[in-house]
């Protein structure tokens, strides 16, 4: 019987959310994007892929939003607190972007 891999102990595990970061379907991301400074300029980023993108399958927005949610999900503990805060600004910043709500 095979006994289960740790945690992370296969390569292809590790990257498969790399791949979908980079060559996912409803988004062509800039390089370095969620490694940004300023929530708004991730925000900024995040609209102009979606806008440009024509593999989109819902609006702009979502896709937007979508891909920064999926990034904070995966990284999950892993990602520094002021990163994390950074990106969950990042994500008012898109709403404001959108004319859309903010969040409480």
């Amino acid at each position: 019987m095979n006994s289960p891999k740790p945690r992370g102990a296969t390569a292809g595990r590790e990257r498969w959310s790399q791949q979908v970061t980079a060559s996912s379907n409803a988004l062509d991301l800039e390089p370095g994007v969620f490694r940004l400074e300023d929530p708004h300029a991730i925000a900024l980023s995040l609209k102009r892929s979606a806008e440009r993108s024509r593999r989109r399958k819902t609006t702009p927005f979502r896709s937007a939003m979508s891909m920064l949610n999926f990034f904070i999900n995966r990284a999950g503990r892993q990602l520094a607190a002021d990163q994390r805060a950074r990106l969950e600004a990042a994500k008012d910043e898109l709403r404001v972007l959108y004319d859309r709500p903010r969040r409480h």
